[in-house]
């Protein structure tokens, strides 16, 4: 049986220009972005003793600067193999750099988790689909189980293929495949969050809440 190939990408995130065209686009193809950062603070906030967050694809800092601003008591780790993109975030987190560690490190790596310790929250934004195949979804899902604490979360969304979502099923998973993909990492807990524009949110636990 033949081995899917992986999806190239259309961008080189590891290019500057491409990174700062990817940060101009980002917000305005999808202004409806900053509804799923609102959930994914209101998901951090139910757990007031949260501190430590990892973020896995964090890009230019979007959603990291949406957190920090929400949640003042937080301190995030973000994790991109992207230098470029790290430039960008550090420019847009200029006044919380007190409060956020830079790891460029690729989570398609079988080791990107050693070292980091753990978390409260592991949360990622339209970026799995970077692993350029769905097959992939379900090792990284478990490799965060690695850098989860005791009662941490995971929360992660990302486009998905079917009604309303992308048209390339080798790359995008449906809704059913990204809880499928969950499951099949050993989460024993996992809900849909929202929905809307071809993007979808899941959290997912170790153990039944």
């Amino acid at each position: 049986m033949n081995t899917p190939l992986d999806v190239p990408s259309p961008i080189d995130l590891l290019s500057a220009k491409d990174a700062v065209a990817w940060e101009g686009a980002a917000m305005t193809v999808r202004p409806w972005r900053v509804e799923f950062f609102e959930c994914f603070a209101a998901e951090i906030a139910t757990n007031p003793g949260a501190q430590r967050v990892l973020e896995l694809g964090s890009g230019p800092g979007f959603l990291a600067v949406h957190l920090l601003n929400a949640l003042p008591g937080l301190q995030m780790v973000l994790l991109d193999f992207s230098a470029p993109m790290h430039d960008l975030a550090r420019t847009r987190l200029a006044s919380h750099l007190d409060r956020v560690s830079f790891v460029e490190r690729s989570f398609k790596d079988p080791d990107w988790f050693a070292s980091l310790g753990t978390f409260d929250f592991v949360v990622t934004n339209q970026a799995v689909h970077e692993l350029r195949h769905k097959r992939y979804a379900s090792t990284l899902h478990a490799q965060v189980q690695k850098v989860l604490g005791p009662q941490g979360r995971y929360l992660v969304s990302d486009h998905h293929a079917g009604e309303g979502g992308m048209s390339n099923t080798d790359l995008y998973m449906t809704v059913e495949e990204h809880r499928e993909a969950l499951a099949a990492a050993g989460y024993r807990a996992v809900q849909e969050i929202k929905r809307k524009g071809g993007m979808v949110l899941h959290r997912a636990s170790k153990e039944c809440n």
